[in-house]
């Protein structure tokens, strides 16, 4: 009985949660007069025939209209050269603090920790000064480059990869192996769990990503998804739900995907980053 009433509890909070899911996704392929009835209907019928009355102009106005293509193309490709570089710097950072001994290391390693506890909003002003200063404001790299570490990912690997035995590392060593050979050969293959919990929520910080994109850039033809659906919102045409929540399904189902392909490759990073230890 506890077993069953566990399974109920977890159907009804997994319907709670499907069901704004499901109306968002239903809303964007509806046209206004579906929208506001007496009677609400979940699927885009048509009240006098009961026939699929669905329609995809909504997707093609903020496609082309709304900004959100290129909005969406800007996502992609920032996500598609930030997150690997980031993954790749991260990892070499953690690696060095994990197994490379050099004056002041765990000193430094405390201090990067220190700066996790202050506060993100109180940083953005010296980031934007610096990107100001590194000529790289309102483009591309702007985008990038101030992103390209995190110090939250850095301690996660760290705490991985010195799990990894050491013993191993040594025989390579004794094979005649470099620093970075190791670091390939040895440690990269046994930390793929981390290494896909780390990619995975970088892609999904920098995919739904507001802020920065917001602060440093102005030229729209460097706007990010989510920046776009919030000019959106913000436009005359935002107070029509069935553009608003046609923009907000693109901007989601790329995030849904990810979670259902790799959901098990999170769920075992989790499980073997550390955070125990």
């Amino acid at each position: 009985m506890r077993r069953i009433s566990v399974y109920v509890a977890l159907v009804l909070l997994a319907a709670v949660s499907v069901v704004p899911f499901l109306w968002m996704l239903a809303t964007s392929f509806k046209r206004g007069q579906d929208i506001y009835t007496t009677v609400p209907s979940l699927l885009p019928l048509d009240r006098k025939t009961g026939e699929w009355a669905g329609t995809l102009d909504n997707y093609a106005y903020v496609l082309d209209v709304g900004g959100l293509g290129g909005a969406f193309v800007n996502s992609v490709w920032v996500c598609a050269v930030l997150v690997p570089a980031k993954l790749l710097i991260d990892a070499l950072a953690a690696y060095a603090f994990a197994r490379i001994p050099f004056p002041g290391r765990d000193k430094l390693f405390v201090i990067m920790l220190g700066g996790m506890m202050v506060p993100a909003i109180t940083l953005l002003v010296p980031r934007i000064h610096v990107t100001q200063s590194l000529g790289m404001f309102d483009s591309g790299w702007g985008l990038i480059v101030p992103n390209i570490a995190s110090v939250l990912d850095i301690f996660l690997l760290r705490q991985f990869f010195l799990s990894i035995p050491k013993e191993l590392e040594e025989a390579a060593l004794i094979d005649g192996a470099g620093r970075l050979r190791i670091f390939w050969r040895v440690v990269l293959p046994l930390s793929k769990p981390v290494l896909a919990v780390v990619t995975i929520t970088s892609f999904l910080f920098h995919w739904n990503d507001l802020v920065w994109p917001l602060l440093v850039t102005n030229d729209p033809g460097l706007h990010t998804l989510p920046l776009a659906l919030q000019q959106l919102v913000a436009s005359p045409d935002g107070g029509r739900a069935y553009y608003v929540m046609a923009g907000a399904a693109l901007a989601v189902l790329p995030v849904i995907a990810v979670l259902l392909v790799f959901q098990r490759r999170i769920l075992r990073g989790i499980a073997f980053t550390g955070l125990k230890g």
